[in-house]
C-alpha cells in the first residue's frame, strides 16, 4: 500500500492509496457520503489486487486528507430547502466528482480504468461512465441510485441523524458511528463492534469535516436523473444491492439495472448500507466478473 496527494489541475487536492502491481488492471474504488478511502476495507483491497487489479481508492473532496472546500458555505436549511424540490445553488455537483476522479487517473498516467463506486459513489461512477465512457472500461456500482426522485429514496427516519450537530472529540464521534451504522447496517451480516470502533477512531484522525459532508449531500439532493444517459451506456456494468438498505432504497439499485442495457442485478437479502466483511468475496467476483466481460465484448 502506498499513501500519496495529488494536485489536481482544478487546485483540488485529493489524498490516495494504491494497492497491487501498476502494470494490473487499473480498479478506481470511490467511496460514499463523507467516507474516506479507508472505509475500503484494506482487506478487501488487498482481495482485488490478488485477483489482477492496480486498486486506487481515495478521498473525495471535503473528505479525510483531501481538500476542504471552506469557502463555501451550506447550512442545514439549504439543504432541507432542497431535499424539499426547491432551488438552492450547489458548491460543486456530481459532475465535479467525477472530473476529480478522472484527473486523479491522469496523474497516475491512467487512460481507462475499471470503477466500483458505492453509494454516493456509485453516483459519481456513474456520471464517469456517462460523461467519458471512453475512459470507463467496466462499471460496478454498488448500493446507489439514478438521480430519480421516486426510487432509491432515504428512510426519512434517517435524517435527523444525518442532520445531528457534529461531534466535537475523537470519543463522541465513535459513539456517534456506532448508531449510525447500527441503524443503516445489515441484519444479515451483523457488524464486528470493536472493528466498527477502530474504523470510526481512524475516520477521526483522518480528518472529519462536518461542513463538508453537507456540501456532499447537496450535491446528492440536487443530483440530476441519470436515467436516460444510462440507457446509452455500452460498457459491463454490475448493479449491487443490499434488499435491506435504509439509505438508499433497493429501487434504486433496480432503476439502475433496469436502465442499462445488458447490465447484471445482484440483490443481497439481509445486506443494508455496508460493507460486510463476509461479502468481500462476492464484492469482488462480481467485479472481476465485470470486468472479465470487457475481454469478451472486445472479441465481438
Amino acid at each position: 500500500m502506498q499513501e500519496a496527494v495529488a494536485t489536481l489541475p482544478s487546485g483540488v487536492e485529493i489524498a490516495y492509496d494504491t494497492f497491487g502491481d501498476r502494470a494490473d488492471r487499473p480498479l478506481l474504488l470511490v467511496m460514499g457520503l463523507g467516507g474516506p478511502g479507508l472505509w475500503w476495507d484494506t482487506a478487501l483491497c488487498d482481495n482485488l489486487a490478488g485477483r489482477g487489479f492496480f486498486v486506487i481508492r481515495y478521498d473525495n473532496r471535503d473528505v479525510g486528507r483531501s481538500s476542504y472546500l471552506h469557502e463555501h458555505r451550506v447550512n442545514r436549511r439549504q439543504l432541507v430547502r432542497a431535499f424539499l424540490g426547491r432551488r438552492s445553488a450547489v458548491p460543486y455537483a456530481m459532475a465535479d466528482f467525477a472530473a476529480d476522479a478522472f484527473e486523479l487517473l491522469d496523474h497516475l498516467g491512467i487512460e481507462r480504468a475499471h470503477v466500483t463506486g458505492v453509494s454516493m459513489g456509485g453516483m459519481v461512477a456513474q456520471t464517469m461512465a456517462i460523461t467519458r465512457p471512453d475512459r470507463v472500461l467496466s462499471l460496478v456500482s454498488m448500493m446507489s441510485t439514478t438521480g430519480r426522485r421516486t426510487v432509491g429514496w432515504q428512510d426519512p427516519r434517517l435524517l435527523p441523524i444525518l442532520l445531528a450537530p457534529p461531534r466535537n472529540t475523537r470519543a463522541d464521534y465513535i459513539v456517534g458511528s456506532r448508531r449510525i451504522w447500527k441503524v443503516i447496517g445489515s441484519p444479515g451480516y451483523p457488524a464486528d463492534p470493536a472493528a466498527g470502533e477502530v474504523r470510526a477512531g481512524d475516520t477521526w484522525d483522518r480528518g472529519v469535516n462536518p461542513s463538508g459532508a453537507l456540501r456532499q449531500m447537496l450535491a446528492i439532493v440536487t443530483q440530476p436523473d441519470r436515467t436516460a444517459a444510462l440507457r446509452r451506456l455500452r460498457i459491463p456494468v454490475t448493479v449491487i444491492h443490499g434488499t435491506a438498505d435504509k439509505m438508499v432504497h433497493p429501487s434504486g439499485g433496480r432503476a439502475t439495472a433496469a436502465a442499462v442495457p445488458g447490465a447484471e442485478l445482484v440483490m443481497i437479502p439481509r445486506m443494508g448500507h455496508d460493507l460486510p466483511p463476509t461479502l468481500f468475496d462476492t464484492f469482488a467476483d462480481a467485479i472481476e466478473r465485470t470486468a472479465d466481460r470487457v475481454k469478451v465484448d472486445s472479441n465481438r
